[in-house]
C-alpha cells in the first residue's frame, strides 16, 4: 500500500464521524408556534410566531434572501416593522401579548409611524412568502386572509436582530421573527357562545407540521381567573402542559406538539376545541397594573388640547413610566402649557426631552420619565394650535380629519408572582418576549389609541364654482364679441313679389278683383 493512501486512512480513523461533524458549518433552524388565549372579555386572541435563525451568512437555506441582502447592504443592527389594524383594548383584554423590543442608541435609531395606513391582503401575501414553508404546511395553513381580516384586532410584524452564539458574543447569528396577532369576537364566531375551535376561527385545521421546522407547537391558555380550575375543557386532551410566569401572573398552557405522531395520527387533522363547563360571567376579569387612554379636547378649529391618562392600579407600589409622544408639525405645541398631575397634585417628571418640529420636515418629539403613584390616575396634557396647510397638502377627504400617532409607554411593572430567568432556547418562543430583569418586575411596552384631529379646511367647492362661472361668462362674452367682429352684414331690398303673390293675383283677376 502506498504511503499517501496509508496516511489518508490514518486521518480518517483519527477524525472519525465526530471530527467531520465538527467541520460542518452550523445549520439554520426554524421554530413555529401558535398561542391561543381566551381573553377576559370573552374574545379569543391567537398569536403566531415563526422564528428563523440564520447561522451561516451567505447561505440562504431557510432565511429569506431579500432580507439577507437588506442586512448586508445597509449594515442593519436591528429592524422592527409592524402593520396593525384596530386597537388593543388593554383595559378589557389585558396586557398585549406581543410587545415591541426596547430601543438602541439614539444616533442609530429611526422611528416612524403611519397611523392611517390600512392593512390588507396585499400586506399578508408577501409576509407569508418569507416563511420557509410559505402557507403550504405547518401553522401557516391557518393564515386565511378572509378570516384574519374580519377580526377586532390584526397585527403582523417582522423583527430582525443579532443573537450571540456564545457568552462572550464573539460570533452572532441573525434571527428573523415573524409574528401575527388577531383577536376574534367569540360571540360572533361562536354564535352567541364563548366556545371556540380552530375550524370555527380559521375555517381550517392542522394536518402536518412544516417539514423544515425543528419545533412546531400549539399552546392553549387554560388558566382560570376564578378559584375553580374545572371551568375549562379542552378537546382533544393535551398530552403535556406547561406552566410559567407570564406578565407577572402564573399561567397554565395545554401543549400540542405537531412533531409528535400521536397528536395527529388518529384523525389526520388537529381541531383544538375549548368549551366552558359553566358560564364565567360571575368571574371578575383581572385589571392590568398599567394601561393608558388618550383623547383630544377643545372646541373650534384654532386651538385644542392633547391629554393622556396613565393608570397605575397597583394597590401599594409606585413605578416610573417612560412616555414618548410624536406629534405632527401642523399641531403647534405650547410647551409652557405642559402639565402633569397625580391625585390632584403636580407631578414633576424626573427626565424630559423635547425636540421641536420643523414645518414640513419633522414632527415634535416629547419624551418624559414620570413616576406613577400607587393606585392613581396621572394626567398629562399640553395645548396646541392648528396650522393652516397649503391647498395641495390636504388629503382627498380633508373633512375626515388628520391622524396623530399613538403615545408609547415603556415601564417595568411590578410582578404578582416572582419569575425566574430561564433558558430562552429551551422555553417556548412567547416566553422570550418578556425579558425579566429581576424576580419582582417585568418589562411592558404599550400603545395608546391614535387620535383624529380636524384642521381648518377651505371650501374646495368654491374653486369649482368659480371655474364654472368664469368659463360661462367668458364663453358668452367672447362668443358675442367674436360674432360682432367676424360676421358680415348686408342690406337686402324687399322683392316685388313671389310665386305666391302671382298666384293670388291670378285668382283675384279671375274673380274681377283688383290685384295686390
Amino acid at each position: 500500500m502506498a504511503a499517501p493512501v496509508r496516511i489518508f486512512l490514518l486521518v480518517l480513523l483519527l477524525l472519525g464521524p465526530g471530527g467531520w461533524g465538527r467541520a460542518e458549518p452550523p445549520r439554520d433552524s426554524l421554530r413555529e408556534e401558535l398561542v391561543i388565549t381566551p381573553l377576559p372579555s370573552g374574545d379569543v386572541a391567537a398569536t403566531f410566531q415563526f422564528r428563523t435563525c440564520w447561522e451561516w451568512v451567505s447561505h440562504y437555506r431557510l432565511f429569506p434572501k431579500a432580507l439577507g441582502q437588506l442586512i448586508s447592504k445597509y449594515s442593519l443592527r436591528e429592524l422592527h416593522l409592524s402593520l396593525t389594524q384596530g386597537f388593543w383594548r388593554t383595559r378589557y383584554w389585558g396586557t398585549p401579548f406581543l410587545q415591541a423590543p426596547s430601543g438602541t442608541d439614539h444616533s442609530f435609531l429611526r422611528y416612524a409611524v403611519l397611523p392611517r395606513e390600512v392593512v390588507c391582503t396585499e400586506n399578508l401575501t408577501p409576509w407569508k412568502k418569507l416563511l420557509p414553508c410559505s402557507s403550504k404546511a405547518g401553522l401557516s395553513v391557518l393564515l386565511k386572509a378572509d378570516r384574519l381580516f374580519h377580526t377586532s384586532y390584526h397585527s403582523q410584524a417582522v423583527h430582525i436582530r443579532p443573537v450571540c452564539r456564545n457568552a462572550r458574543c464573539t460570533s452572532v447569528s441573525w434571527e428573523l421573527r415573524q409574528t401575527l396577532s388577531v383577536v376574534f369576537d367569540a360571540f360572533v364566531t361562536g354564535q352567541g357562545k364563548k366556545d371556540w375551535s380552530l375550524f370555527r376561527m380559521f375555517s381550517r385545521t392542522l394536518t402536518e407540521p412544516c417539514p423544515l421546522a425543528s419545533e412546531s407547537r400549539v399552546y392553549v391558555d387554560v388558566t382560570s381567573y376564578g378559584q375553580d380550575n374545572e371551568t375549562l375543557e379542552v378537546y382533544p386532551p393535551p398530552l403535556t402542559t406547561y406552566q410559567d410566569v407570564i406578565l407577572g401572573t402564573r399561567k397554565t398552557y395545554a401543549v400540542y406538539d405537531l412533531l409528535d405522531a400521536a397528536v395527529v395520527s388518529n384523525s389526520r387533522s388537529l381541531n383544538i376545541q375549548l368549551k366552558w363547563k359553566r358560564p364565567p360571567e360571575n368571574e371578575a376579569p383581572p385589571v392590568p397594573f398599567l394601561y393608558a387612554q388618550r383623547y383630544v379636547s377643545g372646541y373650534g378649529l384654532q386651538s385644542g388640547q392633547l391629554s393622556t391618562l396613565l393608570y397605575n392600579t397597583h394597590p401599594y407600589r409606585a413605578f416610573p413610566v417612560l412616555l414618548l409622544d410624536t406629534v405632527p408639525w401642523y399641531l403647534r405645541l405650547y410647551v409652557h402649557t405642559l402639565t402633569i398631575t397625580s391625585k390632584g397634585k403636580e407631578n414633576k417628571p424626573s427626565y424630559i426631552h423635547y425636540q421641536p418640529a420643523q414645518d414640513r420636515m419633522q414632527p415634535h418629539l416629547l419624551e418624559m420619565l414620570i413616576q406613577l403613584p400607587a393606585s392613581s390616575i396621572t394626567k398629562v396634557s399640553i395645548q396646541f394650535e392648528r396650522a393652516l396647510l397649503k391647498w395641495t397638502e390636504y388629503t382627498p377627504d380633508p373633512n375626515h380629519g388628520f391622524y396623530v400617532s399613538p403615545s408609547v409607554l415603556s415601564a417595568l411593572v411590578p410582578s404578582v408572582v416572582a419569575a425566574k430567568p430561564g433558558d430562552w432556547e429551551e422555553s417556548p418562543l412567547f416566553n422570550s418576549l418578556f425579558p425579566v430583569s429581576d424576580s419582582s418586575s417585568y418589562f411592558v411596552r404599550l400603545y395608546t389609541e391614535p387620535l383624529l384631529v380636524s384642521l381648518p379646511t377651505p371650501d374646495f367647492s368654491m374653486p369649482y364654482n368659480v371655474v364654472c362661472l368664469t368659463c360661462t361668462v367668458v364663453a358668452v362674452c367672447y362668443g358675442s364679441f367674436y360674432n360682432l367682429l367676424t360676421r358680415t352684414f348686408q342690406i337686402e331690398e324687399p322683392r316685388k313679389g313671389g310665386l305666391v303673390k302671382r298666384l293670388a293675383n291670378l285668382i283675384r283677376r279671375a274673380r274681377g278683383v283688383p290685384p295686390l
